[in-house]
């Protein structure tokens, strides 16, 4: 037992507590232990030479009124979160941190940029809008390409409608890099943008466009853990801190200090006001420039929701709330725009905004759009610079990826051995890992289970010590591991090399991962040229798991998955299937769900007539044919549903709860009653098939007697279950016996 000094403090009784604070102060205090910090609000700053904040706030004017008149004509929108960024979109754009081209907005080599706050459509499209419209005034000629992923303000009239603008954002525009909309995804999206890029020795900066209330989802929370585990540096995040969610203030579910949640799990922090240009083009130059230790960095930009937005203006119904028309056009002249406010033509409100932008402003934006294009090195440097970072690894993406003609020997499973399928999806990752550069792989705290420790050990895991590893160690954060994962698949490196990712959990617990696969394969059809190929495997997946529980079986995830669109389920039936099924994913390059399962497995024996395991890629085969072997053959077609429905649940109920055993007397007579039921089924299936249609008739008699004789017997034994099986077996004897008499004492008429 240890040693323990005298007594002297008893903290249950006031005098005690208060002796205790007199003496160690220090017990009642905690040192918090974030990142750095820095409060720019207020700060008399000096201004910057590059940052020209009368013309900066001559573009926001004209931006707000753009989303003003856009959430009017389609009668929806969220303008909220829109106008309340407005100062910070056009700060990023213009203090020089953000490598992006207007005229290729999809080179490789630009900075990431996620809209987690993807409502903010009208504030996006807005700006793309007048990138555009600057470059068109200037008679600047697009590729197709470019052409592709452009807004003009003519387009903002059909906003939230069919062939417009979209309502929330999508990587087929400029400015996006994956589409959004959860709120809290792009948090993790623009976390693997920034891992990816780190990883292949890159300086990519990813940006992340979030409101406040984003916090509150569970996936941000995930998020932040690992973006600060990992030191994600090249990671910023600029928050519209105003203080509302859709239905109120934030403060009702966030109740603690809101940097708190940033500060506790070791990120920067830098305060500005998010409507001062000034405050904000520092506040993202010291986050670009390494603000701070090892970790990413947060600047909260302290708004108010829905400026300018009429009676919205600073409420929580500002987020999707649409002024009525009258109070439009008030809001609209109050920003200096004499519309003529006719109902059903926003058109023309649209272009008395668009010919505001003065020749000062418009030449002031492409001056400065030049200076962010700098700063996107050559391709060609950007694709050394991987090289030499990834020396000696195989320089090739996952579509170089081919199928041996003679498998190594770690890819083939002998015949007849006991393998679990998660030991063929252990041996190809780790064999995969070693033919790419560009593979990567992670489970959610269950690598020792799943077995995805082979491959990640091939590089190492992910760390600041090592931020060129493959390996990944999400925590039990299924939604960010997913999003993050898909995000990392989507994207391009210099070089048109596109990266594969693996993510594991168990079958069961698939069904959180829902939501980011849902928002990438629709990504993958709004944006072809950003399709992600990745895998996600649900381990343990099969009669196995009873031992855990009913809470730890699947069910019915494979149904869930089947139901998406753009990507498929692969249920290998052995491991040397599980293989094939792989290589085939690799070569298709679509999204898999892949189910694999824990104990040992048969490995099937094939020749003699069964095909190779590789006939599985075709889908459904032929196992082992049985025509022209010289056998009369016979059609067997056995209904189990109804058997399944009755008897499962019971069975379950069984087991797990004894006070359901009473039940367990009925089991005798429910077989006895559906042993004959299965074997007319037999009979009745073959003479149907046989077109000896004469067996009808008397299968009617019986059921009708069958409905007579049920309510006598119920009425004269009340409550007795089993008169009630007893009954029933009596008439499925019955019917087995007329089919028996049919099918072998009576020829039968065709008919």
């Amino acid at each position: 037992m240890p040693a323990v000094t005298a007594a002297k403090y008893n903290v249950l009784m006031n005098n005690g507590l208060e002796a205790l604070r007199s003496d160690e102060p220090e017990r009642f205090q905690y040192r918090a232990e974030g990142g750095a910090y820095l409060n720019l609000r207020g700060l008399p700053l000096e201004a910057l030479r590059e940052i020209d904040e009368d013309l900066i706030a001559k573009l926001c004017r004209i931006v707000r009124g753009l989303q003003f008149a856009m959430a009017d004509g389609a009668d929806s929108g969220h303008v909220g979160g829109s106008t309340s960024k407005t100062e910070q979109i056009f700060a990023l754009l213009t203090s020089g941190v953000l490598g992006f081209d207007p005229l290729n907005p999809k080179h490789p080599g630009r900075d990431r940029l996620a809209w987690s706050a993807g409502h903010t459509t009208p504030l996006f499209h807005g700006v793309v809008s007048l990138i555009y419209e600057c470059l068109r005034r200037k008679g600047v000629a697009l590729s197709p390409a470019a052409q592709s992923y452009t807004v003009y303000p003519e387009q903002l009239a059909r906003f939230r409608r069919w062939g417009g603008p979209s309502g929330h954002v999508e990587s087929e525009y400029a400015l996006a890099d994956t589409s959004t909309g959860s709120s809290g995804h792009g948090f993790s999206a623009g976390l693997g943008f920034a891992v990816l890029h780190r990883s292949c020795g890159l300086a990519t900066k990813a940006f992340v466009i979030a409101g406040d209330a984003e916090s509150e989802e569970g996936m941000s929370y995930e998020f932040r853990n690992v973006a600060s585990t990992l030191g994600v540096r090249n990671l910023i995040v600029t928050l519209d801190y105003n203080n509302f969610g859709i239905d109120g203030p934030i403060t009702e579910v966030l109740p603690s200090a809101y940097l708190n949640h940033w500060f506790s799990q070791g990120w920067n922090i830098i305060e500005a006001d998010g409507q001062n240009v000034r405050e904000l083009a520092y506040a993202y130059r010291l986050a670009a420039g390494g603000f701070g230790d090892e970790k990413p960095t947060v600047v909260i930009c302290h708004t108010i929701k829905g400026l300018g937005y009429g009676k919205f203006e600073n409420t929580a119904d500002s987020h999707g709330a649409i002024l009525p028309h009258p109070e439009y056009v008030v809001a609209m002249h109050k920003l200096g725009f004499p519309i003529p406010g006719v109902k059903g033509d926003v058109a023309a409100d649209i272009q008395v905004v668009v010919d505001a932008l003065g020749e000062a402003e418009s030449a002031y934006l492409l001056e400065r759009l030049e200076a962010d294009a700098r700063l996107i090195p050559p391709e060609e440097d950007l694709v050394e610079r991987m090289k030499t970072a990834l020396a000696g690894r195989p320089f090739a993406d996952y579509r170089k990826i081919e199928r041996p003609a003679e498998l190594p020997p770690e890819l083939v499973f002998k015949g007849g051995d006991s393998v679990a399928i998660r030991k063929a999806t252990e041996a190809w990752f780790g064999w995969a890992m070693k033919q790419t550069a560009f593979f990567y792989i992670g489970a959610g705290d269950l690598m020792k289970s799943v077995l995805t420790g082979k491959a990640e050990n091939v590089y190492g895991v992910i760390k600041p010590d090592n931020v060129l590893g493959r390996g990944l160690r999400f925590g039990i954060a299924e939604q960010n591991m997913a999003m993050m994962s898909c995000a990392m698949s989507q994207d391009t490196l210099p070089g048109g090399f596109r990266p594969m990712t693996a993510f594991a959990t168990y079958g069961v617990f698939t069904c959180m991962m829902a939501n980011p696969v849902r928002m990438t394969l629709i990504n993958n059809e709004v944006n072809p040229s950003a399709s992600a190929f990745f895998i996600m495997l649900a381990a343990h997946d099969g009669l196995e798991t009873g031992e855990d529980g009913p809470t730890h079986h699947g069910l019915f995830w494979m149904s869930l998955y089947t139901a998406y669109p753009g990507i498929k389920v692969y249920k290998p039936l052995d491991a040397n299937e599980a293989v094939e099924m792989l290589f085939l994913a690799a070569q298709r390059g679509e999204p898999v769900a892949f189910s694999c399962t824990r104990p040992g497995t048969p490995v099937l024996k094939r020749g003699d007539g069964v095909p190779a395991a590789r006939e599985a890629i075709n889908g459904a085969y032929v196992f082992k044919p049985f025509r022209e072997n010289g056998k009369p053959k016979r059609v067997l077609a056995i209904c189990g549903g109804l058997g399944l429905w009755l008897v499962g649940p019971l069975a379950i109920k069984i087991v797990y709860k004894s006070t359901y055993l009473g039940a367990a007397t009925l089991i005798p007579w429910y077989a006895g009653a559906m042993v004959p039921l299965a074997m007319a089924n037999v009979l009745v299936n073959d003479l149907l098939a046989r077109a000896r249609f004469s067996v009808v008739p008397w299968m009617v008699l019986l059921a009708a007697a069958y409905g007579f004789t049920l309510p006598a017997m119920l009425n004269h034994f009340p409550g007795r279950l089993e008169v009630v099986l007893q009954t029933l077996g009596a008439f499925n004897l019955l019917l087995f016996l007329v089919c028996a008499w049919f099918t072998w004492g009576k020829t039968g008429d065709r008919r």
